[in-house]
């Protein structure tokens, strides 16, 4: 492994040559959508996030996208793409609003929206923390508290005797390492404690989803860090890795080349986009568990209130170009079984309504309608489920990067190529 700041050594040795054409993901992929329940539902019960909101000054939370009392129009949205996936979090803080007391009302909001995915042929995904849970459990100290794995455990099993027959796919903990760095800004818990407890309730949920649904997938998502993923993720994969029936990749940024100046704090729609990149942590993941199906639980493109980019690229493109990727992943031996765009509609995005990622824009400061507005990517996206995939001869519009720094050093001596391009040296 190269120190940071040096580059790696580039191979002389010429990789295979890259296929002219790419075959389709085939008809068992799970093309999917991601959405989080705090983020985009409103009307939202006391919870750590909305202390959080007030705490650290974010913007006002209101009732974001509504999808509360939108439900029933949105998902038929995703189901008309043509979809096998639809993903939402049943939210702690909604189902049990004081310590010991379930709300059935809240149960039955849930399963409605499970009857309407499945109603729309589609398969619910289902995540039981999206980083958010109960006020009550905020006035305790919330990971801090000792108690947080047993009454984080009551949760889980009430949800997943609900919802096992239904067949979901289960995430247990949405991007650990991300929670984990939020919670130590906003409540000083020390990380490696939080860590062990989201570990333990990880594994303990598996053993418990299997005992109820034994054909059950489940898995907890790891956000990825180009560039600083084996520093960054693996212990928190080392803690889990036995228990995940297959690897959950969030795939967003690409990743600065450290021997340029330090660019500084950036936006989200700031941060570079390097769409060969998912198969860099695609790659990563398939050499280090060869045995478990890979799957790009979220992706997107982040803009500023759904302007053009700083760098040109517009979402369409960047869409086409990373299922390019997918299909060269697949083609090239990884077990490649799903992928989740994020996000269905714009949403609140942990304090701001600025970073836009929706396929359908919701402008929540002037519309107070409201109206779901598709975006160019709604009939993008619709084309390459219908199809599978970009057509066969299709070349993404931005060439790979001769030197990633994605997945240093191999994303730098064994990078990807495109057909005609000259050999790397």
């Amino acid at each position: 492994m190269t120190s940071e700041g040096e580059s790696p050594e580039v191979s002389s040795t010429p990789a295979a040559a890259p296929p002219a054409t790419v075959d389709p993901l085939g008809p068992d992929f799970l093309w999917g959508v991601a959405t989080s329940g705090f983020q985009s539902e409103g009307h939202a019960p006391d919870s750590n996030w909305l202390r959080y909101i007030e705490r650290q000054n974010f913007e006002p939370y209101a009732d974001s996208v509504d999808f509360y009392d939108r439900y029933t129009s949105d998902i038929p949205l995703a189901g008309a793409l043509g979809l096998k996936v639809f993903r939402i979090s049943v939210e702690w803080a909604r189902v049990q609003p004081t310590p010991g007391e379930w709300d059935e009302e809240s149960f039955c909001f849930y399963d409605s929206v499970v009857d309407a995915i499945v109603a729309a042929g589609m398969r619910p995904m289902i995540t039981l923390d999206h980083w958010v849970y109960p006020g009550w459990k905020a006035d305790q100290g919330g990971w801090n508290d000792p108690g947080m794995v047993d009454d984080w455990l009551a949760n889980m099993r009430r949800v997943v005797d609900r919802y096992a027959a239904r067949n979901p796919l289960w995430v247990t903990v949405n991007e650990p390492v991300a929670y984990i760095v939020y919670e130590e800004r906003f409540t000083g818990v020390d990380a490696t404690t939080i860590e062990e407890r989201i570990a333990a309730v990880h594994n303990t949920s598996y053993d418990y989803i299997h005992q109820v649904q034994p054909d059950a997938m489940v898995t907890s998502n790891i956000g990825y860090v180009s560039g600083h993923e084996t520093e960054v993720n693996q212990p928190m994969v080392n803690r889990i890795s036995a228990k995940l029936d297959y690897l959950g990749v969030d795939y967003y940024f690409g990743a600065d080349d450290p021997n340029q100046p330090d660019p500084g704090p950036r936006q989200l729609w700031e941060l570079p986009l390097q769409a060969e990149g998912v198969y860099y942590a695609l790659r990563h993941y398939a050499r280090l568990y060869p045995d478990k199906p890979l799957y790009v639980v979220e992706n997107g493109m982040a803009t500023e209130n759904g302007q053009l980019r700083p760098d040109g690229y517009e979402r369409a493109d960047y869409l086409r170009d990373l299922v390019y990727w997918l299909q060269r992943a697949r083609m090239d031996g990884m077990n490649v079984i799903g992928y989740g765009y994020w996000s269905l509609t714009d949403n609140y995005e942990w304090g701001s309504y600025t970073p836009r990622f929706g396929l359908y824009t919701v402008d929540v400061r002037t519309d107070p309608d409201l109206v779901r507005t598709p975006t160019a990517t709604v009939d993008v996206y619709r084309a390459i489920i219908e199809a599978g995939g970009v057509p066969a001869d299709y070349l993404p519009t931005r060439p790979p990067l001769a030197c990633s720094y994605v997945d240093p050093p191999s994303s730098c001596t064994d990078p990807v190529t495109l057909p005609g391009e000259a050999g790397r040296q």
